[in-house]
């Protein structure tokens, strides 16, 4: 009797082995569309500059503004890549800003190797050294990176303090 039950139980082993791979034969069978092909990008598409990066600048008091991001999720700005200066006017020199920023993450960079990025969202206050004047304006420099490894070129906004 024993022996008629392990015989059954192999039997059924072989069948179902069977019909798994029949079913697995099938689908390596069925035809590939290039709809279904299409519909599955081989790349991640990078966001629109002004998805990856929004911010916006607001004054605080006299001379102080802060500068707010606040990035999609799997996008970072390189902290060595900020500069900011101020130009009174349309064609003039470009003076330095102060600027005080929060620490980043540390990571291993693909392209710049040990950095600081900032993820999620980041506050920069930054301190004019003079009064501005009717046709000053600031001058935001910065770069990104999505993780998947796509960095966006160097940035360079102007923001008219007096508008």
């Amino acid at each position: 009797m024993k022996m008629r039950a392990v015989f059954q139980i192999v039997l059924t082993l072989l069948f179902s082995t069977f019909l798994l791979a029949g079913n697995v034969a099938q689908a390596q069978l069925t035809p590939r569309t290039v709809s279904a092909l299409a519909a599955q990008p081989a790349y991640p598409q990078p966001l629109p500059l002004e998805q990856a990066f929004p911010f916006y600048v607001s004054a605080v008091s006299p001379g102080r503004y802060r500068i707010v991001w606040d990035l999609p999720d799997g996008h970072y700005l390189y902290r060595h890549a900020f500069e900011f200066t101020l130009s009174q006017q349309v064609d003039s020199e470009q003076l330095p800003v102060e600027s005080l920023m929060p620490d980043g993450l540390k990571k291993n960079d693909q392209f710049f190797g040990d950095i600081e990025a900032y993820y999620g969202h980041l506050d920069i206050d930054l301190s004019l050294g003079t009064v501005p004047g009717p046709d000053a304006r600031i001058f935001i420099h910065y770069q990104g990176c999505a993780d998947w490894g796509f960095c966006y070129p160097p940035q360079r906004f102007e923001f008219l303090l007096n508008p």
